[in-house]
């Protein structure tokens, strides 16, 4: 039985799927530590915001307040409802900000979409090539 030079043995046509197929795996791999890296930044951004709110929590409040006390030194209002105003208005402020920054650290906003839909593609190639 002659071969032709264009036609390939099945265990060269296996041998060529498995080695498509560690090149494919090497590129999820890479997508994969690409993916992490970004995710990690999103990490980063996502404390700094938190910080951002605890470290800007202290100084609101304590300049609300001051302010609510020389308006009700102005006015003559009196001082329980001046301070009651103060501290909400800061703690809205720093409780938008810790609301964006956990809203960032969510789980759906660190899952490597990316990655695990290719790595569901690539099971299934792998599936059809085992057939």
């Amino acid at each position: 039985m002659r071969h032709n030079h264009d036609e390939r043995t099945l265990s060269q046509l296996f041998g060529d799927s498995f080695a498509e197929l560690a090149k494919l795996i090497q590129n999820e791999v890479d997508l994969a530590k690409a993916e992490l890296r970004e995710k990690t930044a999103l990490v980063g951004g996502a404390i700094g915001l938190i910080a951002a709110g605890a470290v800007l929590l202290i100084p609101a409040l304590v300049l609300i307040l001051y302010a609510i006390a020389a308006w009700l030194i102005m006015l003559g209002l009196m001082a329980p409802l001046a301070y009651l105003a103060a501290g909400l208005g800061a703690a809205i402020v720093a409780a938008a900000l810790l609301w964006t920054g956990m809203g960032r650290l969510s789980g759906d906003a660190l899952k490597p979409t990316a990655t695990m839909g290719e790595i569901e593609r690539d099971k299934n190639l792998a599936k059809e090539l085992m057939r």
